[in-house]
């Protein structure tokens, strides 16, 4: 069984459906669901690999709180190896708020929490020596691991042979660019989606965000584009090489965690040596199976029934223009 790292950030979410408007002053609205989940670029993906069948370390930091409990407890629960997590004091575990729109759009109410805290040396670098693959996500929230530490740690997966993957938030902060770019000479597999992508680099053109990143280091950029599936580029001979995969055809409840579901799913795909093409194939219908649940830990049950869903369920027509 192949292995797998995830570092970064670990949140709860509570997630609220359906919300159109937040009501104004003290009245009441009522909704449908409400549900607390483990989730974030380190959990949520730790969480569906190990639904997926790969055997899961995830590192990160939490606070010594209820929430922190309940992550580990959930995490555990389904199959996480949590004692690379640390639990630092006086601050609380990362929280994010979601109320769901009735189309599927999540804006997010966060507290970054204990993900700031998380240091270098608070990392066990024997789990990550030791595993086939190494994913890094929550660039900028890891106010003391991003750009210089990350990279370094990245440098040191490659350097014992680890296949190094590494998401991101969208969230624009001055050094966004800097902390991303010193980080992609050590990763084989850099997987935003296309908004924090376009966000990173400024350009809006599809082939000139692949181009962008490959150019600055990056074996491979893997960009999600929602509804119209992802896409990975790759330099053969200085020349772009770009395979599109189309997302599958299904209602919408909530996104969040698609890219999450997305990410292992693909990760999942390497582990049994397939081509990219089926490694994308299998990441858009983890997303195809996430966004039709509420929360980042739904839909996934288990890799046959992933396949399974795949194989029977119709694809969106991909829109191969690039975006300007």
């Amino acid at each position: 069984m192949s292995s797998a790292v995830t570092l970064g950030i670990h949140i709860v979410d509570c997630l609220v459906y359906p919300v159109s408007q937040i009501p104004g002053g003290q009245k009441l609205a009522f909704v449908e669901q409400v549900c607390t989940t483990v989730a974030g670029s380190a959990a949520g993906t730790a969480i569906d690999m190990a639904k997926l069948g790969l055997k899961v370390w995830s590192i990160g930091a939490i606070g010594e709180d209820n929430r922190g409990d309940f992550l580990i407890s959930t995490m555990r629960k389904f199959g996480v190896n949590t004692s690379g997590i640390v639990r630092k004091s006086r601050i609380e575990t990362s929280c994010s708020v979601l109320p769901i729109r009735p189309n599927g759009e999540r804006p997010v109410l966060h507290l970054i929490g204990a993900s700031k805290e998380l240091t270098i040396e608070d990392i066990d670098l024997s789990i990550i020596a030791n595993a086939d693959f190494l994913h890094l996500g929550g660039t900028p929230l890891m106010e003391q691991l991003d750009g210089e530490p990350a990279s370094r740690i990245l440098k040191f997966a490659k350097e014992h042979g680890v296949i190094t993957s590494f998401d991101l938030l969208a969230v624009a902060t001055p050094n966004l660019t800097e902390v991303v770019n010193i980080c992609l000479p050590y990763v084989d597999f850099f997987m935003p989606n296309y908004e924090e992508a376009a966000m990173i680099c400024g350009l809006r053109g599809r082939q000139e965000i692949l181009r962008y990143f490959l150019d600055r280091g990056a074996k491979h950029t893997v960009l999600r584009m929602g509804a119209n599936g992802s896409t990975i580029g790759m330099l053969e001979g200085g020349v772009l090489r770009e395979i599109r995969t189309p997302a599958f055809d299904v209602p919408i409840m909530d996104s969040t965690g698609c890219g999450d579901a997305y990410n292992a799913g693909f990760i999942k795909g390497l582990s049994l040596g397939w081509d990219l093409e089926n490694c994308a194939w299998l990441g858009c219908a983890c997303g195809g199976l996430v966004i039709q649940g509420l929360g980042s830990d739904a839909g996934i049950a288990s890799f046959e029934c992933t396949v399974k869903f795949a194989k029977k369920t119709p694809t969106r027509p991909i829109d191969d223009r690039d975006r300007d």
